[in-house]
C-alpha cells in the first residue's frame, strides 16, 4: 500500500489529496500497488490482479471497508513486461519457468533484463490485445468502487520499456522515434478514458529519467506529460529508473524531485514527488516550494506504519483519526 499525500495550496494540510471532486473537502488517499491487468501480466505468481469478477468482488469489499473509514482508494494498474514470471523480493526474485506455473515475458523487443531471461518480442495483435486488457480492468476498478486509477507506466515494465529507446527496437508504428516509442502508452491511456469517467481523477506513473546515456530524459517525459494532459491523465507520478539491471545513480533525500519540477514548469499536468522522502518538513517543504503538488510515500510507511500521526504533531496539524484510535488521541 501507498498513501498519497497533497497540499494542492493548503500548506498545513498536506496530508490530504485534494484533486477533481475531492478539491471540495479534505480527504485521505490509499493506493494500492501493482495489481495485473492479466495472469501474464504479472511480476511473480504472488502478485495482485484485477482481471476477473472474482478479484472484482474481492476488491470491492476492501474498498467498501476503505470508505467506511472516510477515506479514499486508487488502485495501480500494471503490466510487468520484461520482468514477469519471478520470484518475490524476499525469494530472490529469480526467474519462474513455465514448468514451474510461470510464463514466457513480452516486451517490445527481445532484450534480457539483468540474468532473467530474454522476453518475447510483442506482436502488434498482442498490443491491441493488452490495450483491451487495461481498459477491462478499469472498467472492473470502476465496478469496484474505487476513487483513483494509476496506470504504472514506470521501471522497466512493459509501457516504459516502450518508452526508452535501451529498451525499444522495434522498426514499427510503436518503435524509433518519440511519437512512435510514446504511441502504445497513449493508445492505453485513450482505452483507460473511454471506460474511467472524467469525475474520477487518473494517474500515470513514469519513470522520468533511464539514468543511463541515450534512454528516458526528463525532457522527454515532460514532453509526453503535456500530450497526456490533452489525453485525461490529471497527474504523473515522478519516478525514476529500472530500464537495465547494472545501473548505479545518486540514491538520496529527495534525489527524484528535479523530475517532478520539470514537468511542472513545462506541462500544466499536477505532479507527485517520490523516493527517499521520509520526513514530514522534507514533504510539507516540497509542496511549499511548488516542486509538486503531492508526496507520495512508499517505504517509509512499512518502516512507521503511523508516520501520518508523527507528521501530523510534528507539523502541529489536526487530522482525523481512525475510529479505532479515537481513543488513543490526546486532547488539545
Amino acid at each position: 500500500m501507498c498513501q498519497y499525500s497533497a497540499i494542492d495550496g493548503v500548506p498545513n494540510d498536506w496530508h490530504f489529496m485534494h484533486l477533481g471532486q475531492f478539491a471540495a473537502g479534505k480527504v485521505g488517499l490509499i493506493m494500492t500497488e501493482a495489481s495485473g491487468i492479466a495472469p501474464d501480466a504479472r511480476s511473480t505468481p504472488l502478485d495482485a490482479g484485477i482481471w476477473n469478477e472474482e478479484q472484482e468482488f474481492a476488491w470491492k469489499k476492501i474498498v467498501n471497508f476503505v470508505h467506511e473509514q472516510g477515506s479514499k482508494i486508487g488502485i495501480q494498474l500494471w503490466h510487468a513486461g520484461q520482468k514477469g514470471s519471478t520470484t518475490t523480493p524476499w525469494q530472490g526474485q529469480g526467474h519462474v519457468s513455465e514448468a514451474q506455473g510461470g510464463w514466457r515475458a513480452v516486451a517490445p523487443s527481445a532484450i534480457a533484463f539483468g540474468d532473467l531471461p530474454a522476453p518475447r518480442e510483442i506482436s502488434r495483435e498482442e498490443i491491441k490485445a493488452t490495450i483491451e486488457d487495461y481498459r477491462g480492468s478499469a472498467k472492473r476498478a470502476l465496478r469496484a468502487g474505487f476513487d483513483v486509477l494509476e496506470i504504472h507506466g514506470a521501471h522497466g515494465y512493459l509501457i516504459h520499456s516502450f518508452l526508452s529507446p535501451i529498451s525499444n527496437k522495434r522498426q514499427d508504428e510503436y518503435g524509433g522515434n518519440f511519437d512512435n516509442r510514446i504511441r502504445f502508452v497513449v493508445e492505453v491511456v485513450q482505452a483507460v478514458r473511454e471506460v474511467w469517467p472524467d469525475s474520477h481523477p487518473l494517474f500515470l506513473r513514469t519513470s522520468s529519467h533511464d539514468w543511463v546515456e541515450g534512454g528516458w530524459t526528463g525532457e522527454e517525459n515532460a514532453e509526453l506529460a503535456e500530450i497526456l494532459f490533452h489525453k485525461g491523465v490529471d497527474l504523473i507520478d515522478c519516478s525514476s529508473g529500472g530500464i537495465k539491471s547494472d545501473v548505479s545513480y545518486p540514491v538520496g533525500p529527495g534525489y527524484q524531485v528535479q523530475f517532478s519540477e520539470i514537468v511542472k514548469k513545462r506541462s500544466k499536468v499536477l505532479t507527485c514527488a517520490v523516493g527517499v522522502i521520509t520526513e514530514p518538513l522534507q514533504a510539507e517543504t516540497i509542496i511549499d516550494l511548488q516542486q509538486a503538488d503531492a508526496v507520495m510515500l512508499g517505504r517509509e510507511f512499512l518502516r512507521d506504519p503511523h508516520w501520518v500521526f508523527r507528521a501530523a504533531k510534528e507539523l502541529n496539524t489536526d487530522i482525523e483519526w481512525p475510529n479505532q484510535y479515537k481513543q488513543g488521541k490526546r486532547k488539545p
